[in-house]
């Protein structure tokens, strides 16, 4: 087999130590080094001197979990560095040792038979850094509103019925006073703002309950968890327009995808990245994102097969983009969750649009152009014969003689 790296590195990396096997190729002759280094940054330096002393130029690695990033930064811009997938580059079963997993890695990296993970550039990376933790902190308000409401059921408190917003402007100012030690319900009705004044005798019932102290010691925790929850989020969202502000026009083209809002660009910019060279294709992308049907064929026959686990953080925000697309009626991802639905169900359906959605920014980010909708009767446009096929068939069932007269261009 041809060898493609003559002098090259596989490290096997673990929390505490790494295991790194240099090998070096003169003709047929391979000679290959092992030694174990800390993971310390005195440690990594002392690699990195070793690998370039012996001017190699290549170094694959084999992770989980965060530990590579650390060797990766001191690694990078020195020597190409390729992080390998641990699950396709496993050693040859009941010969398990780190000494094997390095020298295997670095033998499938002189022979270039190492799939590499896709790596951002540092800007992106800092920006992805920000944006996952945005959302995980979103999550944990969603969880602390959740709490809040359990709450008040338990207290027989059901304003929840009566308001759509409990945490609103309203909601907050009932609970406010709760907390203060007001428990009449028709005071607390009176504080109702906006349209919901027309629901004040609904709100009284809906306040009378049995509100004792230690539900109001933790509602008073609760809201104060919610409160430094939203402050977090407003400090992430300030700090993501900073580290943004060089794809502001990126950005902007990928909001104009129908349901891709602010935060969704900025995820799919910081996911994905803007060098749409790395993926051969939008079919390459959606594979590497998961959003795209597994493929199981065997003797002729084709099985379900789901779309497998990919990028969360990446999936979660086009479903949520999907979700969005699928309410607007008048464009074309609307009518392809519509068509898509009825035969398969909503899930798949915003399975399908989040595909289409990603595929859409791919060519949006590889050409530079907006996006333009094809409108919310493409799909009538383009099978509008089978369409009348269909419906002249479906009169007919029903007992109607139907005569069709085209009608004038």
């Amino acid at each position: 087999m041809e060898v493609l790296c003559s002098r090259c590195c596989g490290i096997d990396v673990h929390k505490v130590c790494l295991v790194a096997c240099l090998r070096i190729q003169d003709g047929r002759r391979v000679t290959p080094t092992i030694r174990e280094f800390g993971t310390t940054t005195a440690e990594l330096l002392r690699l990195q001197a070793w690998l370039s002393e012996a001017a190699c130029t290549h170094v694959a690695m084999e992770s989980t979990g965060i530990y590579w990033r650390p060797v990766f930064n001191v690694l990078e811009g020195t020597f190409q560095v390729v992080l390998a997938n641990a699950y396709h580059i496993h050693a040859v079963p009941g010969r398990k040792t780190d000494v094997r997993d390095c020298e295997w890695i670095a033998n499938l990296l002189a022979h270039g038979l190492i799939r590499a993970s896709f790596i951002p550039p540092a800007e992106i990376r800092d920006l992805r850094d920000v944006t996952r933790h945005r959302k995980s902190v979103i999550r944990d308000r969603v969880k602390t509103a959740n709490r809040i409401h359990k709450l008040l059921e338990s207290a027989n408190i059901k304003i929840g019925n009566v308001m759509s917003d409990v945490l609103g402007v309203s909601g907050r100012a009932m609970l406010d006073a709760l907390l203060a030690g007001d428990t009449d319900p028709a005071h607390l009705s009176t504080l109702a703002k906006g349209s919901l004044r027309t629901k004040v005798a609904q709100l009284s019932d809906a306040l009378r309950g049995s509100f004792t102290a230690h539900q109001a010691c933790l509602l008073g925790l609760l809201l104060t968890q919610l409160d430094q929850a939203s402050a977090l989020i407003a400090a992430c969202d300030a700090r993501v327009l900073e580290l943004a502000k060089p794809f502001e026009p990126i950005i902007t083209r990928l909001q104009t995808i129908v349901g891709v809002g602010r935060r969704s660009a900025e995820v799919i910019v910081s996911e994905v990245g803007i060098d749409m060279t790395r993926f051969a294709d939008a079919g390459h992308l959606a594979s590497w994102a998961r959003m795209c049907p597994g493929s199981h064929e065997s003797a002729g026959k084709r099985r379900p097969a789901g779309t497998g686990k990919g990028n969360n953080w990446l999936r979660t925000t086009l479903l949520e983009s999907a979700w969005a697309a699928s309410h607007v009626r008048r464009s074309y991802l609307g009518a392809q969750y519509r068509r898509i639905s009825r035969r398969r169900g909503p899930k798949r359906a915003a399975i399908a649009v989040a595909h289409s959605i990603l595929v859409i920014a791919y060519h949006l980010l590889r050409d530079g152009v907006d996006f333009k909708d094809l409108g919310g009767d493409y799909f009538d446009r383009t099978d509008t014969a089978k369409l009348t096929r269909y419906h002249l068939r479906r009169l007919a069932d029903l007992g109607c003689d139907v005569s069709m007269i085209a009608r004038p261009a």
